[in-house]
């Protein structure tokens, strides 16, 4: 996958009440990805809303900004309510990634 068509990659997830509480993810700085950061439900929501495109994924071991990619993050809406998960029949936030 072209490193162009992604904003951020997401490593691990915290949940809190069948919501996300942290993610940890690397966004992309130009050409590279930064180092991991910690953002919470509500700064992942806005990156989502503003037109970022993050992926699940880990990074390559040695091979410093390289990443398997897995799967697309989805913002959905169900009864009124949002949810960031990474299939689209989802119920709650799930992003089928390990827990931190």
């Amino acid at each position: 996958m072209a490193r162009a068509t992604l904003d951020g990659v997401i490593e691990t997830v915290r949940y809190r009440d069948g919501k996300i509480s942290l993610v940890r993810v690397h966004e992309r700085r130009g050409a590279a990805f930064g180092d991991h950061v910690l953002l919470d439900r509500e700064a992942l929501l806005q990156r989502l809303k503003a037109g970022k495109r993050f992926y699940t994924g880990q990074r390559k071991p040695y091979r410093a900004n390289s990443f398997e990619i897995q799967k697309p993050v989805l913002l959905l809406r169900r009864n009124g309510e949002e949810i960031i998960a990474t299939h689209p029949d989802a119920t709650q936030d799930d992003l089928e990634l390990p827990l931190f």
